[in-house]
């Protein structure tokens, strides 16, 4: 880690004209990370599921108690991502700009296979300084975070966006290479940095 920082004068953008969806009522729904990094998987151990279904059951509500489709779209994976603390900055993803609505898809991971429930998505990051060290953290943090807050069928491409980078390509090359990402996650001290930057997330 850089022991002064890059960037001390970023751009912010008002959180008010940041794209939502959250609500204070969908705090519970996002908000199951608790206390620890691996909350999800604890509780999903523990039979109660993930952060995050594709569907519902509607017997809670006044309906016959058919399943309803709740599809998880481009909104909901930026309202994800966009609360994650920056490493160098106590601001938001989404208020520095480094993640955008306009940059995260939903594609389907076999598009020959229309009937495939598997979708990827696709965030591209928008680094502060062309030069920033720190790009490689932020790009394992939102991967972590879509990770543990997605369901299974979800695959996830993180990468830096073409052109805001100096060293884009060997960045996205770490981010893609998934025994470099499972070592990366290992390191004690990483894994500090990235839980610290997740206690922010909604």
């Amino acid at each position: 880690m850089a022991s002064e920082m890059q960037n001390s004068n970023p751009t912010i953008l008002n959180a008010a004209d940041l794209p939502t969806r959250l609500r204070p009522t969908s705090s519970n729904k996002l908000g199951l990370f608790g206390k620890g990094l691996f909350a999800p998987t604890l509780l999903a151990a523990e039979g109660t599921g993930l952060p995050f279904t594709d569907s519902y059951s509607s017997a809670d509500s006044d309906s016959d108690g058919d399943l309803l489709e709740e599809p998880i779209d481009e909104q909901e994976i930026y309202d994800l991502v966009s609360t994650i603390s920056d490493p160098e900055h106590p601001i938001s993803l989404g208020a520095l700009a480094v993640v955008s609505l306009p940059d995260i898809s939903i594609r389907p991971t076999l598009p020959n296979v229309p009937a495939s429930p598997l979708r990827t998505v696709t965030v591209l990051i928008t680094p502060t300084i062309t030069h920033c060290s720190l790009a490689t953290v932020i790009g394992l943090g939102v991967r972590v975070r879509l990770e543990q807050s997605l369901p299974p069928r979800f695959r996830m491409d993180v990468r830096i966006k073409e052109g805001t980078h100096s060293t884009a390509n060997e960045v996205n090359k770490q981010l893609a290479d998934k025994e470099r990402v499972a070592a990366a996650l290992e390191n004690g001290t990483l894994m500090a940095v990235i839980a610290k930057m997740l206690e922010t997330c909604q």
